[in-house]
């Protein structure tokens, strides 16, 4: 049937023409169905099928007798407020830094990329096998050249923790830095120019000029990445295993604990309770985002 026979079977039968596709848009749907599929088949049913695991109220119960759990929103916590204002304001100031068009910062550019476009397991497992305190390079060095043993470094927890936040921010440092450096090069530099006429220094062209035009784009960049950390499971799992004695565990590895335990209801439930996290910071990246 043509697209013009459907079209006057509509004008005939009224009730009809709700129902009735043009060609175009059966087209679109054919295209669109794989999509929906694989939306369906590798979204959908695996969340729907996890919330259906943690159905149960008393697993959250466990759940919070469980003082790992309680130990672990707080790690979520450290991490998400320490790792990721560092990281910004680092990626703010860097992106300031590689504005400049000498040689040397553009070599130091490609180098900085690097480890953002570095695949994460070898680059993690990388430092992993560096920090060990028999064999590793870095004590290694410290006992060359000072003849003294280098600190177990993941078997504090304190440490190991503060070790998996710098290696996040490393990791992911690059490409923030990348969005917030083509913020300031989309800012006119006519701007700049009359501000320096006017006699004002850095500071005052950053306070008027850079960070008014920046300050939307990093806020929402600070959210988006509160949102990838509540999900990060390379930074910490790579390179403690949530050691030592599960003391650095964050909820996004919490559940392979329990999944290692065969609890798999626990695993779900702990996978749930980041929810409280991350929905709110994706409403009001939303909110921002719409103005």
């Amino acid at each position: 049937m043509t697209a013009t026979t459907i079209e006057t079977a509509a004008r005939r039968d009224p009730r009809r023409a709700g129902f009735a596709l043009s060609e175009k848009q059966t087209w679109g749907l054919l295209f669109v169905a794989p999509y929906i599929a694989i939306f369906i088949g590798f979204v959908l049913f695996p969340v729907g099928y996890s919330f259906w695991l943690a159905r149960d109220p008393q697993l959250y119960v466990q759940l919070a007798a469980d003082p790992i759990f309680l130990r672990t929103v707080v790690n979520t916590f450290i991490f998400l407020v320490v790792a990721i204002n560092l990281k910004m304001a680092l990626a703010l100031f860097l992106s300031g830094f590689f504005t400049h068009k000498r040689w040397w910062v553009k070599v130091l550019a490609v180098l900085f990329v690097l480890p953002w476009a570095v695949p994460s397991i070898p680059t993690i497992l990388s430092v992993r096998f560096m920090l060990n305190p028999e064999w590793g390079v870095i004590n290694t060095l410290i006992f060359s050249l000072t003849a003294e043993d280098g600190p177990n470094w993941l078997n504090n927890p304190a440490l190991a923790l503060s070790l998996s936040m710098l290696v996040h921010i490393w990791k992911s440092l690059p490409f923030w830095t990348l969005i917030l450096l083509a913020a300031r090069l989309a800012i006119p530099g006519e701007l700049y120019e009359a501000a320096s006429v006017d006699g004002a220094g850095a500071w005052h062209r950053f306070r008027y000029i850079t960070w008014p035009s920046m300050s939307t784009l990093y806020v929402t960049c600070t959210l988006l990445s509160m949102i990838f950390t509540v999900g990060d499971f390379n930074s910490v799992y790579l390179l403690t295993g949530g050691g030592p004695a599960d003391l650095t565990h964050v909820l996004a590895t919490l559940g392979i604990r329990y999944l290692r335990l065969d609890q798999i209801g626990m695993a779900m439930a702990s996978i749930v309770c980041a929810l409280p996290l991350v929905l709110p910071l994706v409403f009001f990246m939303m909110k921002r985002l719409s103005k």
